[in-house]
């Protein structure tokens, strides 16, 4: 798993090495806050840090306080029983989330669980197909209609179909126009009542889709969406392809949210579980002796 954060970190820690090419036992604040302000971390967070921080400073003191920023507790909903479990994934368009909704199907496949898929994000014929072509290729139930049709129904049809199916999962899209907030918003209030109706108690988990390449201005979009509709945790995607690494710790910070999963790569398989330590370690293994 280690490895694996290195990778996905890559173009982050590169960036580290060129300010900081030469790795020391101790820095300086002003070493350290040229680091964060490069990978990306939000002006005001760094000045929290530095204030905590003596003028020279070793891996853990650094290490204690960017752990810090994770120090909420996931709440993975692991105490229901109910089958199936209902993720509802959100996000703006382009983030990530069809092939994300792809990885997470087969993540649950992996563990043994069947998995069933809805198209609720029925504002653009083009997010029906392609999650139509990732069902297939993962050979898993997809419920659909066609564009312009109510997603609210493709709720309640999907998790029906859930429920008659026995299935483990229900993962079900949305739309994500934030140009029109006010029809998304009522949209998307809609589908989470319509999802209770179908199944009491679901969604269970409104995961927020966030495109790591934004960096800390996809805090923005996460706001607007949590005041939408709540959202209970955020994956992050395409970490793998962009320097801005530090962005998560200002979203973590920002958002008191959980990140859940962090997009490893473009195929199904890429999606690990996100780890706090060993994503802080990964960025002091680039600074510190």
């Amino acid at each position: 798993m280690f490895n694996i954060f290195k990778k996905v970190f890559k173009r982050t820690t590169e960036v580290i090495n060129e300010i900081a090419p030469k790795k020391k036992k101790k820095i300086t604040k002003d070493e350290f806050e040229d680091i964060l302000l490069e990978a990306d971390v939000n002006y005001e967070l760094v000045e929290e840090f530095l204030d905590q921080l003596p003028d020279k400073f070793d891996r853990g003191m650094a290490y204690n306080i960017l752990i810090s920023v994770f120090q909420y507790k996931a709440d993975w909903k692991e105490d229901i029983t109910d089958r199936p479990f209902v993720d509802m994934i959100v996000g703006v368009n382009g983030a990530g989330k069809t092939t994300t909704i792809a990885k997470l199907t087969k993540y649950y496949q992996k563990q043994g669980k069947k998995v069933i898929l809805g198209a609720g994000d029925t504002f653009r014929a083009a997010a029906i197909e392609q999650l139509t072509k990732w069902a297939e290729r993962l050979d898993v139930p997809i419920i659909s209609t066609r564009q312009g049709h109510d997603p609210s129904a493709v709720v309640y049809d999907t998790i029906s179909s859930g429920v008659a199916r026995g299935v483990d999962s229900v993962i079900i899209d949305t739309a994500g126009r934030l140009h029109t907030q006010t029809n998304l918003g009522e949209e998307l209030k809609k589908m989470v009542r319509i999802a209770n109706k179908a199944m009491s108690g679901a969604p269970h988990r409104k995961m927020l889709i966030l495109d790591g390449t934004q960096g800390s201005s996809s805090i923005n979009q996460a706001k607007v969406f949590n005041e939408m509709i709540g959202i209970d945790g955020i994956i992050i995607t395409k970490l793998d392809g962009t320097a801005k690494g530090g962005s998560v710790l200002s979203i973590a910070n920002e958002l008191k949210l959980p990140i859940y999963y962090i997009g490893t790569g473009e195929q199904p398989d890429d999606l690990i579980q996100f780890k706090a330590n060993e994503y802080v370690n990964t960025i002091l293994d680039e600074i510190f002796i």
